[in-house]
């Protein structure tokens, strides 16, 4: 027989994670009013906000704060802090005083706040700060809805300097006159739905024989080593071993036409800078990218390609071939 003290230890760890998965249900549906609140169980789900602070601390509750620092916790992956990275305007209005806690690989583009006073990696770090707000609770305390999400497109740009070195070396690789479209299939395999949202490289090889378009790699991690078993007509090199961060990312991205990426931080980068992207999308895809949408309310110039069935790469890559035909 199992003790009641057991079942409420069950119950304790299992609400959480049965908010955070109704949460993803209601935001992928659009309803936003309900889906905010209830993904704040995402806090309570073990794993999925490594490193908070202390339970202790004062959450901020979106209330204007014009004495005190007010740390913003970025307590997603790197996808999610581009995405509700603009709501670090609307914060500053009401905390004049804002630091952020984040990866170090994140600040090219969390310095494009200038009303970001401090960058930290540990929250131990910030100083003395009155309270804390965890990145992706801002869109609850804004009270986002589908019609009202803040959409300053674009809110990253890339560094000039970098732009124009990419620009060059593009120049010396590929061919001049044809459309140059950048290529990435795989994201963190670490992430835990990797396998639904990544793909094998060899899906991408009816693009190659695509005339007028030149394909750049910008794939990152062992994935990149994939990119040898594409060729066709079409030219095509791999740039990943030279990017060095998301400065060069966000380089390349402005010295391209397109990019065609699974769902991962860069489709994000893309449409944060307001470049145009195409999205490929698993069968059941992210809360992010809502139902049977084609297009994003959060990144108006990204497209979205969805697959038709679970696993149907090949179908998504037809789609898009024909739309790049054409």
């Amino acid at each position: 027989m199992t003790a009641v003290g057991e079942r409420v230890e069950q119950a304790d760890v299992y609400a959480p994670q049965a908010g955070y998965l109704r949460a993803q249900a209601l935001l992928r549906q659009g309803d936003f009013e309900n889906g905010w609140r209830e993904y704040e169980w995402r806090l309570k789900v073990p794993g999925t906000a490594g490193g908070i602070p202390p339970d202790d601390w004062p959450r901020w509750d979106g209330r204007p704060m014009p004495h005190g620092r007010v740390l913003i916790f970025c307590d997603q992956g790197r996808g999610d802090i581009i995405q509700f990275a603009r709501y670090i305007r609307w914060a500053a209005d009401r905390c004049p005083d804002l630091a952020v806690c984040c990866p170090g690989e994140m600040w090219p583009i969390l310095r494009q706040f200038p009303r970001v006073r401090v960058l930290v990696e540990q929250w131990y770090q910030a100083g003395d700060c009155a309270a804390y707000v965890p990145i992706c609770s801002l869109p609850f305390l804004a009270g986002t809805r589908l019609d009202t999400i803040p959409a300053p497109i674009p809110y990253l740009r890339a560094h000039p300097v970098f732009v124009d070195h990419w620009r060059a070396r593009l120049d010396r690789l590929l061919p001049r006159g044809y459309v140059r479209v950048g290529l990435v299939w795989a994201g963190n395999p670490h992430h835990f739905n990797d396998r639904n949202r990544s793909m094998a490289a060899a899906h991408l090889r009816p693009l190659m024989d695509l005339r007028n378009i030149a394909f750049v790699g910008l794939q990152l991690g062992d994935a990149r080593a994939q990119f040898g078993g594409l060729f066709g007509r079409a030219p095509l090199v791999n740039v990943g071993t030279e990017i060095r961060g998301f400065g060069d990312t966000m380089a390349l991205l402005d010295a391209l036409d397109l990019l065609i990426a699974v769902d991962t931080s860069v489709v994000h980068l893309a449409g944060a800078m307001g470049r145009p992207a195409w999205a490929m999308l698993p069968h059941f895809a992210d809360w992010r990218w809502l139902e049977g949408r084609h297009t994003s309310p959060w990144y108006p110039t990204l497209r979205l390609f969805r697959q038709d069935a679970p696993d149907d790469w090949a179908g998504v890559v037809e789609r898009i071939a024909a739309e790049l035909a054409a």
